[in-house]
């Protein structure tokens, strides 16, 4: 990524927020910052302030865009209201400091149903495809698209405020907020190589990682906002074994421990005793304590498959959902052998997790070790099918094959 790109990269967040702020409307919002950056880029000399000069010529850009779109008495009247926004505006004196983490917080309007406040921070703050957004909401592209169509249609109709509320208002945003970076890190993290999890060009899980420490500093007595930061950086310190030399995704299992981040192991570590602390156990404090079970590895210690299932026997107390009853399938049949794995397995509602490639992953592998080895290529192909990036696809090609022509 050129300098220029960088920088426009950086201000996304920040110009966004400021024209939403005035013109109440989401997609011009978008629309606008899409204009004006490819616009800079195209200069022969970079602008000395990158964020202000897209915030001229996004509001010049929603000014003839207004006038061509309404008539006459309505663009006077709508330009007026948009005239005076300058750069100026880019200056924020909230406590939240970070542009993207300050606009995740006022997407996350209560009004707003939480999966829709959710899918919509993913798409216009974190800039993810909604292909991706819709593959872990387990729905269609085009269902998801309709949802933050919709969602952006009542910003604009019910006046929604595009400002942040006060802090003491920020815990009704809270489970959204965190839901959104959970979801953000999930994509990233099932795209080992980095070839779609993007953010503006950058790495999605570098930049989730850092919201999510963001949020555990700003709000240290919220013990799921511990939890959260906890989980994100226990995956990120595997980022380093999971890929191999010819880029193919290494599972857990088969990870070389001595390039793992032991430095983010233990402040994830941290984090969790802080939220134990405050004892009011969630979701992501059992998320994060099955994967600083898993860490132990690291440590010369055997992976203890009894307490992941007991672990995962709570989470599903506290957070039930297909995808939270596949993990624990899978550690049943660790604990218990994979014909029990399986049958728990296939007791899951499916209809929901048809097209999911986890599911399948897991259904082929527990196949294998049943030996049922043609309804596990099967499997395989069919998780081939889901077009997964490339680094898992290598990973699943390499499985399919070491069974055999079949």
């Amino acid at each position: 990524m050129s300098d220029l790109a960088h920088s426009i990269h950086n201000a996304r967040p920040k110009v966004i927020a400021a024209l939403a702020v005035h013109c109440r409307n989401l997609d011009l919002a978008e629309e606008a910052y899409a204009e004006s950056a490819a616009k800079c880029l195209s200069q022969m000399v970079a602008p000395d302030n990158v964020a202000a000069w897209l915030m001229t010529a996004s509001k010049r850009w929603i000014v003839d865009t207004i006038r061509r779109q309404q008539t006459e008495a309505r663009a006077i009247e709508d330009v007026e209201r948009t005239a005076d926004m300058s750069a100026e505006v880019l200056e924020f004196p909230e406590a939240i400091e970070d542009e993207r983490l300050r606009l995740i917080f006022i997407c996350c309007h209560p009004s707003i149903a939480t999966e829709t406040r959710v899918a919509l921070a993913l798409k216009v703050i974190c800039g993810l495809p909604v292909a991706e957004i819709a593959r872990v909401f387990l729905t269609s592209e085009a269902t998801m698209f309709q949802r933050i169509t919709r969602a952006k249609r009542k910003v604009a109709e019910a006046g929604i405020p595009f400002e942040l509320p006060p802090r003491k208002a920020w815990g009704e945003r809270l489970d959204a907020v965190l839901l959104t970076l959970e979801l953000g890190y999930t994509v990233a993290y099932q795209d080992a190589g980095a070839e779609r999890a993007q953010i503006d060009g950058a790495n999605a899980g570098e930049e989730v990682a850092r919201l999510a420490a963001l949020v555990a500093q700003l709000m240290p007595q919220e013990p799921e906002a511990l939890g959260l930061a906890a989980l994100i950086y226990l995956a990120k310190s595997r980022l380093p074994a999971r890929l191999d030399k010819e880029g193919a995704m290494v599972p857990l299992s088969e990870q070389d421990t001595t390039l793992w981040d032991y430095d983010a192991i233990e402040k994830a570590r941290r984090w969790l005793e802080e939220a134990a602390a405050l004892g009011q156990t969630g979701p992501y404090q059992v998320m994060a304590s099955i994967q600083l079970t898993h860490a132990r590895m690291g440590f010369g210690v055997l992976t203890d498959w009894p307490s992941i299932l007991r672990l995962y026997d709570g989470l599903l107390h506290l957070r039930p959902g297909p995808i939270v009853a596949l993990n624990r399938a899978v550690a049943l049949s660790k604990a218990k052998g994979a014909e029990t794995g399986l049958f728990a397995l296939q007791a899951i509602d499916s209809s929901k997790l048809a097209k999911s490639r986890p599911y399948l992953v897991a259904q082929a592998d527990l196949l294998t070790q049943l030996g049922r080895l043609d309804e596990a290529i099967a499997a395989y192909s069919q998780a081939l099918e889901l077009n997964p990036p490339r680094a898992e696809r290598l990973f699943l090609e390499r499985k399919r094959a070491s069974l055999g022509p079949r």
